[in-house]
């Protein structure tokens, strides 16, 4: 059996309460394989590597996705607040939040469906594609020694098709009700915290942005903003003695095209950087107050904010933010994070064998994606634990200088620290021991810590 060092099992002992003992002694031994494993992660690669091939109780560990009772939610809990406490004790807290479609076929997976692929679509091309579409969310932050935002997940929500709720004779929940709904989750795990959320076009909706500015502690909204938005001067003070009903909006703006193309608009220079090796890059941006509204929907007053880039390397982006006092650097600076949220899903599929094609039951399809999300945030966490006594050592060549590690670089260091800390228990009794030089066990050792 694999002995893991005093850390982790501190840190796994919060989760620990949510499951039965029982349960709980399996489920660590699939979250601490899954970490280890290389390539798919399915029970049986997991088992191997803890040295449990030969098991003959496999099924109790498939039970502990397809049968057991614990819930995802719950899990969520301990976890958010443990990476708040960790990398933002103090001040605001930035969350992603996003729809993301694994891709996954079978007749079995019942609540797949079809949708437009967000990757390789485009403005002129439409790509669809099958799979289980998820709203995730979660905490934008920045890594020390890295140099850019991590997202790091710890919720997440299936969002099932309208077809599969009309199979079921559910009443079906559109993208931004689950959203409501995570929202107000999070806000009563974070009660006394300010919460900014940055979010796609799919969530600038009217009826998801009113209810949140309405709440006893509102949360802020950071989506991208329609350029076709209908924007309003805020509504003029009432003169006395006037009758009618009170204007729900004042004069109508210009749209954003048209102040992109006016000659007399000010522009402010900003420099940005993007994570991941990417350049820093200058941009002009322009800001204004507003009301948004169109007819029939509840009016939002709203910040929007205008950003171009001098080269013309990508078209103009608007935002808007739903408090009005937070400042055009704090929104620019959530429009750069926002990008790290397509990496985190990137780095979990390449390292941690997300869509592995496991087991076709509907409870195991449903925990086992987030449980992968969720493993990505564990591994930073227990990286940065690491590196508070040793810098995480990026992997680099002599033709290829990496100054910041990366998340296979945090992986590798998990997984060489949990291998120093173990042994195995053979069955047979009769060994050979065979020495090897060091160089040749060090090359062994780093291509089994870096592999994915």
């Amino acid at each position: 059996m694999l002995n893991l060092p005093a850390e982790v099992t501190a840190f796994l002992a919060l989760f620990a309460p949510l499951f039965s003992s029982s349960v709980w002694s399996h489920a660590q031994i699939l979250l601490i394989g899954a970490s280890l494993t290389p390539g798919n992660r399915t029970v049986t690669a997991i088992l191997s590597v803890r040295g449990l091939r030969q098991s003959r109780h496999l099924q109790n560990y498939h039970r502990v996705l397809n049968r057991a009772r614990w819930s995802s939610r719950a899990i969520s809990r301990p976890l958010v607040l443990v990476l708040v406490q960790i990398f933002v004790p103090h001040g605001p807290i930035l969350r992603g939040l996003d729809d993301t479609i694994e891709w996954r076929r079978g007749k079995k997976i019942r609540a797949k469906g079809i949708y437009r692929d967000p990757v390789r679509s485009s403005h002129s091309h439409f790509v669809k594609v099958s799979g289980l579409r998820g709203l995730r969310l979660r905490v934008l932050v920045p890594i020390s020694g890295v140099g850019w935002t991590w997202a790091l997940p710890f919720l997440t929500v299936w969002a099932p098709s309208e077809r599969y709720h009309q199979k079921c004779r559910r009443r079906h929940k559109k993208l931004t009700d689950w959203a409501r709904q995570v929202l107000r989750q999070v806000r009563r795990w974070l009660p006394h915290r300010d919460l900014s959320v940055v979010a796609d076009s799919s969530f600038a909706v009217l009826t998801l942005l009113d209810p949140l500015r309405h709440w006893v502690q509102p949360v802020t909204m950071i989506p991208r903003l329609r350029l076709e938005a209908a924007l309003y001067d805020p509504v003029p003070e009432r003169a006395p003695g006037q009758t009618g009903r009170p204007r729900l909006k004042g004069n109508r703006l210009p749209t954003l095209p048209q102040v992109v193309r006016d000659p007399t608009t000010s522009w402010t220079s900003v420099t940005i950087a993007k994570g991941y090796h990417e350049p820093e890059r200058i941009v002009e941006v322009c800001s204004a107050t507003a009301v948004w509204y169109p007819t029939g929907m509840p009016p939002v007053p709203m910040r929007w904010v205008l950003i171009r880039d001098p080269l013309n390397q990508f078209r103009p982006q608007a935002l808007l933010s739903t408090d009005l006092a937070l400042s055009l650097s704090q929104i620019v600076t959530a429009f750069v994070q926002r990008w790290q949220r397509e990496v985190t899903f990137h780095e979990v599929r390449t390292h941690l064998g997300l869509e592995t094609q496991r087991q076709w039951a509907d409870l195991a399809i449903v925990r086992t994606t987030p449980t992968w999300l969720g493993l990505f945030s564990i591994v930073t966490v227990l990286a940065h634990s690491l590196a508070i006594h040793r810098p995480v050592p990026p992997r680099q060549a002599a033709w290829y200088a990496k100054s910041t590690p990366t998340f296979a670089d945090a992986l590798a260091l998990v997984r060489s620290h949990w291998w120093r800390h173990s042994h195995f228990s053979l069955s047979h009794k009769d060994y050979d021991l065979v020495q090897i030089p060091r160089p040749l066990f060090e090359c062994l050792t780093d291509t089994l810590c870096y592999a994915a």
